[in-house]
């Protein structure tokens, strides 16, 4: 392959990416029949809307806007939580994974059929909720099954363009949707700041501080993501075939962070999803008790942010663990003749790797909380109406972060595959 076609390829795949958020993009301006946009938009009241601004969020505002990408991602993301969950405790599961990639297959598939089931009771609680604020005097069935069958079908094709990307562009698909949904918000945000600066509602010391902050905090996200734990591992003196190798002496990395962004989205989804059901069911009950529930549940609130909190601390052990199997990497060094100075090969190998990752994951799930928790703080106590800072600054900054390694990698394959290629013209060349 010529450089010029390594290139041209990489284009290729970078373009169909941009094409394919573009699309995203587009359809997140779509409205659903029926409905009068302004009219539902004015019924999102200040009680509701710190649940719904969340949601929004992740829906790239869509949500707001009533449209077919208004459930956005996140049945996706919930389904594959209950999937992986399930895969730690059910046997069925557990042989899927054990078979390779026809067992991933398989996985991948139920993934899907979840994420159908669940956008369904999701499009169905929002469509009782749009019905009971619309001017539709007549609530028919028909009414429902277009609303249902609309954000259905909009989530599905969102998975099917994530999916698409994995394919035949480049980066992850389904981080990228969620990064184009955040980054979009961006401006909006920006301006009100800036409305809020100029009517004085803030004062212009507490912003630059708050941007002061937003620069240390993208600074210390940046290094914590590429921090690492080397563990020296010792290769002995030994013969193969004729060949003798020299002892020699490599590090296994391992990152303070195994489980990247992934804690702060699942916790988001476990908190968004009974959340937005309640809100939307609970329209017109009047329910006291789901009305106190729902009012502690709302961001700022300390049983949010215990909740909050504790889903991210899990999912950071639950996720490290399920990514990260420290038998399986002693039974490889073992097997490689490698070991680690003062432990022995084997079991306590594995048990001294363990005790390593867990200490790793106790630092790496204290950095997500604080990131992730601090914009609740900064909006209680400084009424900057961002949500930059916490779960979409960390999902912005890892998914470009991600995306430019994949890039270089790409690269670096091309001029590998590149050498190898001219290196075998030239053998066969005799030179």
């Amino acid at each position: 392959m010529s450089e010029t076609t390594e290139v041209n390829d990489l284009r290729k795949r970078i373009l169909f990416v941009i094409f394919i958020l573009l699309v995203y993009r587009i359809g997140s301006h779509i409205p659903i029949p029926l409905f009068n946009i302004k009219e539902i938009m004015n019924s999102f009241s200040e009680e509701n809307a710190g649940i719904f601004s969340l949601f929004n969020l992740f829906s790239g505002g869509a949500l707001s806007k009533v449209t077919i990408f208004s459930l956005g991602i996140m049945p996706y993301i919930s389904a594959s939580i209950i999937i992986q969950l399930l895969g730690s405790v059910w046997e069925p599961i557990k042989k899927l994974k054990k078979e390779g990639e026809p067992g991933k297959a398989k996985t991948s598939d139920y993934i899907r059929y979840l994420t159908v089931i669940l956008s369904m009771v999701q499009a169905f609680a929002m469509a009782k909720y749009l019905l009971s604020i619309s001017i539709l005097n007549n609530s028919i069935i028909f009414h429902y099954l277009l609303i249902i069958f609309t954000l259905v079908s909009g989530t599905v094709f969102l998975v099917w363009l994530g999916e698409q990307i994995n394919e035949k562009g480049i980066g992850n698909g389904i981080s990228l949707i969620i990064f184009t949904s955040i980054a979009s918000n961006i401006p909006r945000t920006i301006g009100s700041s800036l409305d809020k600066l100029r009517q004085g509602e803030i004062n212009i010391i507490a912003m630059l501080i708050f941007l002061a902050m937003l620069i240390m905090i993208i600074f210390f996200v940046v290094f914590m993501e590429r921090a690492q734990k080397k563990i020296f591992i010792n290769y002995a003196k030994r013969q193969q075939g004729r060949r003798m190798y020299a002892s020699q002496t490599t590090y296994l990395p391992l990152k303070i962070n195994m489980s990247g962004v992934i804690p702060p989205i699942f916790a988001s989804s476990i908190v968004l999803f009974p959340m937005t059901l309640m809100q939307w069911f609970d329209q017109t009950s009047g329910n006291m008790f789901f009305y106190n529930l729902k009012t502690m549940l709302l961001p700022g609130k300390p049983l949010y942010i215990f909740l909050f909190g504790t889903a991210i601390i899990f999912f950071c052990f639950f996720y490290t663990n399920l990514v990260f199997n420290s038998k399986e990497t002693a039974e490889n060094l073992k097997k490689s003749g490698g070991f680690i100075s003062g432990i022995r090969p084997g079991t306590q190998t594995s048990i001294y790797i363990n005790k390593v990752v867990n200490k790793l994951t106790i630092l790496g799930a204290i950095y997500l909380t604080f990131v992730s928790l601090l914009p609740e703080f900064l909006v209680l106590f400084a009424n900057i109406p961002f949500y930059f800072g916490g779960t979409s600054l960390l999902i912005v900054v890892v998914v470009i972060m991600d995306f430019i390694s994949q890039v270089q990698t790409k690269l670096i394959s091309y001029k590998y595959d590149g050498f190898v290629k001219k290196y075998k013209t030239k053998k066969n060349k005799g030179i």
